[in-house]
Formats: C-alpha cells, sequence, structure tokens
C-alpha cells in the first residue's frame, strides 16, 4: 500500500481499499476537495450528502457517502497525531482498484464488479504564531540554564 506523495509536514492519512463505488465518481470528488481546508472540504461533502449542493448537476451520494467517512477516520488519525485542526489541508485521491468478476454472470448486470482505491491526507500547512515562538525559545533558555547549573555541579565535585 503506497500512497501518491510524502509530505515533508505532519500528516494523517486514511485508505479505503476496493470501495465499491464508481471510479469515475470519486475521482471527480477528489478532484474538487484536493488542496482545500479540512473544514470547506468536508462541508462539501456534507451538503452533497444531504442534496443541498450538487456538481454539474449530480449528488454521487454513494462516492460521497464513502469519502466522508474516509475523512472523518483521517480527522481522528490527525486529532490522535495531535496535529492542529485549523490548519490541516487535504490532498485525496482515487485510482481503479482490483478487479472482481461476479460468479453467475447475468447479461444484464455484467461480469466485472466496480471498485476503487481511495486515499485522503490531511497535511498540516501554515505557519506557527508568534506566540509559540516565543514559548519555545523560552523554553530552550531553561533547558541551557538547567544543563549550565549540571556542567557546575559535576565540575565542583
Amino acid at each position: 500500500m503506497t500512497y501518491t506523495i510524502k509530505p515533508k509536514e505532519k500528516h494523517a492519512k486514511a485508505y479505503g481499499n476496493n470501495l465499491r463505488i464508481s471510479t469515475k465518481d470519486a475521482i471527480k470528488i477528489c478532484r474538487v476537495i484536493r488542496k482545500k481546508p479540512r473544514d470547506r472540504a468536508k462541508r462539501l461533502l456534507v451538503d452533497l450528502v444531504n442534496k443541498k449542493r450538487s456538481l454539474a448537476g449530480s449528488y454521487y451520494s454513494k462516492a460521497v457517502a464513502e469519502i466522508l467517512s474516509l475523512l472523518e477516520s483521517c480527522e481522528k488519525n490527525a486529532e490522535f497525531l495531535g496535529l492542529d485542526p485549523e490548519k490541516l489541508m487535504v490532498h485525496a485521491s482515487a485510482q481503479t482498484g482490483t478487479i472482481t468478476r461476479r460468479r453467475r454472470r447475468k447479461s444484464a448486470f455484467g461480469s466485472r464488479m466496480k471498485s476503487t482505491n481511495v486515499e485522503i491526507i490531511l497535511i498540516e500547512k501554515g505557519k506557527q504564531k508568534k506566540e509559540t515562538l516565543e514559548q519555545l525559545k523560552q523554553m530552550e533558555k531553561k533547558i541551557k540554564k538547567k544543563e549550565e547549573t549540571k556542567d557546575i555541579k559535576k565540575e565542583s565535585k
């Protein structure tokens, strides 16, 4: 299971393997939510599920429901990793899954079943606030002072 990108920033991942959704629909939805903030992407998916908004006249309800559940899973992974939820950007991509064949072939339903692999990565982007930078500098000063006091005590012994 390899991902399409390996971000240098902190990130959380979720991968849906062989989902029973249309690959074309999944690619369209992933293209729409890619490089958007997490809140905006989630709001769009929820509106599509509730049929408040459409993409080119379609709701893509089955694919949207699966991708929304993957996004929620990825959010929980990000929360566990301690990522800042306000700085998360979505990277989503979809590819064709493995081909499975029906055992009993009826011509009306076809013999090949569709499946799609979908990956969602939440990447933490943005600069740190000045307050946090100042706090880090203060912590570094405290650590240096502690190390200096330890060195002085060792020298006196």
